[in-house]
């Protein structure tokens, strides 16, 4: 197995342009998320925790924590994705499109959207 290439893959995707518009897209995200946890009731700093805001995003939808274990199986995770995506959209007011296409599609701007919004969070 060459390693080298691997290793050169990695080093090309974070370095120079491409690793400075992932970390664009990723800020924008986290303090989306930020706002979103925070509307939520949840400490914002959770959403900048790696694999914790995956389990805190997916109680806010209004489900079990553990049910964020999901995402490690490979298409269970698009599907899981995408219902998560639909039942925060609901839990803020907003429809099934805006919440397919601006949290599971584009989910720097949905988040932002929700967080800095007027969007209202309901525990029902």
């Amino acid at each position: 197995m060459d390693t080298n290439g691997i290793s050169d893959l990695y080093a090309s995707i974070f370095s120079g342009t491409t690793g400075l518009i992932v970390l664009v897209f990723y800020i924008l995200v986290a303090i989306g998320l930020w706002k979103v946890f925070t509307k939520a009731g949840y400490p914002g700093i959770l959403a900048i925790i790696p694999i914790v805001n995956v389990v805190f995003l997916v109680k806010i939808a209004g489900m079990s924590g553990w049910l964020a274990l999901l995402y490690l199986i490979p298409l269970v995770n698009i599907v899981f994705g995408i219902i998560v995506a639909i039942k925060l959209g609901d839990r803020f007011g907003k429809g099934g499109l805006f919440s397919f296409f601006l949290l599971f599609v584009f989910p720097y701007i949905g988040y932002l959207i929700l967080g800095f919004g007027d969007a209202r969070y309901s525990r029902v």
